[in-house]
């Protein structure tokens, strides 16, 4: 099994904890160590992973620095979680790319396969193909909402590459890809036939100006999502301290930490990457906050997925010009889902009805005879 591939921590990161308050994280989770082993997965909710693999990366990336990383987290304190969760060690780089994906892709099957959440912190977002091929061996559809500027359909590289490895899931023989959403995009980084491609295949992007002023909007797409993928590059320049190496334009600090907490509520959402790391002091007590409020959001899960109507929902019916929809709010959760009708469910008999997440918004524009979009390009793509 490719876990036997997981190298332990360092024991002097350890060492520097044992100096640190008894109530840290660092004190209280489960730590794959050369001392005290691989730890046990019973009970565990979620699985702290490092990778290193890069050599896919279309640009230059510095091995991130884990143990950095590792320091800062373990010296935050947690919140009131019952959430357990360990920290399985470093995922070396194999001999290519392909058997790093291929280890990768064994791991967090195996751990879905227990309800475990895989975290996977470093390496390039190439990487982001493993977390996919992981839901190979079942039938259920897959949702990817990638956290990124750019959409990464470059055709320019003829090998797989952080720009390009969305191209290789859409083409990928027997594709499982329902939907993909982008959130964050900056439109004089994409090209105008990528954008084509998002409105030919119904995919969801979403500007980086609408995430920024809106970061709530985001909660229904991550609801939706079997796997989050986070392009770190994707954030300002002035939110990771690298202002000279990064991006003028991109998402803040504040929002990044947000939108971690909006992916770990979701009850679909089973794998989280965090990828394209900086190697600099402040960007390690970032990523620390960004895990922290992941971890956070899968204690405050509502196990409200799969959708069950028939008790603790209000249904509403909205009569539009051409349409009836059917909204439903959760009295638990306060957050609404939208009825979906699939006529061609097999063969035209007995239509199959699904819900698909919205917000409040998205109600209250159907009561003003508009159709919500995210309901349009999802009937197009059933």
């Amino acid at each position: 099994m490719a876990l036997d591939f997981l190298q332990p921590i360092d024991d002097t990161v350890l060492g520097i904890t044992s100096l640190l308050p008894k109530q840290v994280i660092g004190k209280s989770i489960q730590i794959h160590t050369e001392r005290n082993g691989f730890p046990s997965l019973k009970d565990a909710r979620v699985a702290l992973i490092g990778v290193s693999e890069s050599r896919n990366s279309y640009y230059p990336v510095e091995e991130y620095d884990m143990e950095a990383f590792r320091r800062e987290f373990y010296q935050l304190y947690p919140g009131n979680w019952t959430v357990d969760f360990v920290d399985l060690g470093n995922l070396p780089s194999g001999e290519t790319t392909e058997d790093t994906y291929w280890a990768l892709k064994d791991i967090c099957q195996h751990l879905r396969q227990v309800q475990i959440i895989p975290l996977i912190l470093g390496g390039s977002q190439d990487l982001t193909i493993a977390l996919y091929r992981a839901f190979e061996k079942g039938t259920q559809w897959v949702n990817i909402v990638s956290v990124d500027n750019r959409f990464d359909f470059s055709q320019e590289e003829e090998l797989i590459s952080g720009r390009s490895y969305m191209s290789e899931i859409i083409m990928e023989q027997n594709s499982r890809l329902n939907n993909f959403t982008n959130l964050g995009y900056q439109s004089y980084l994409i090209a105008q036939e990528e954008l084509d491609l998002m409105d030919k295949l119904f995919f969801e992007c979403h500007r980086l100006g609408k995430v920024l002023d809106e970061p709530a909007y985001t909660e229904p797409v991550f609801r939706e999502a079997d796997i989050a993928s986070f392009d770190m590059k994707v954030l300002s320049g002035l939110a990771d301290g690298s202002f000279s190496n990064g991006m003028p334009n991109g998402i803040d600090s504040r929002t990044v930490c947000a939108l971690s907490r909006y992916a770990g509520i979701s009850d679909r959402l089973s794998m989280v990457g965090f990828f394209d790391l900086k190697n600099i002091p402040v960007f390690h007590k970032l990523l620390a906050q960004v895990v922290w409020y992941f971890i956070e959001g899968v204690e405050c899960r509502f196990d409200e997925y799969p959708v069950l109507t028939s008790e603790g929902f209000k249904k509403y019916t909205v009569a539009m010009s051409d349409r009836e929809l059917i909204f439903y709010k959760s009295e638990k959760s306060k957050r609404w889902w939208m009825e979906m009708t699939n006529e061609s469910y097999l063969d035209n008999k007995k239509p199959a009805n699904t819900l698909l997440s919205c917000t409040h918004q998205d109600y209250l524009d159907a009561c003003k005879d508009e159709l919500p979009e995210r309901w349009w390009k999802a009937s197009k793509r059933n």
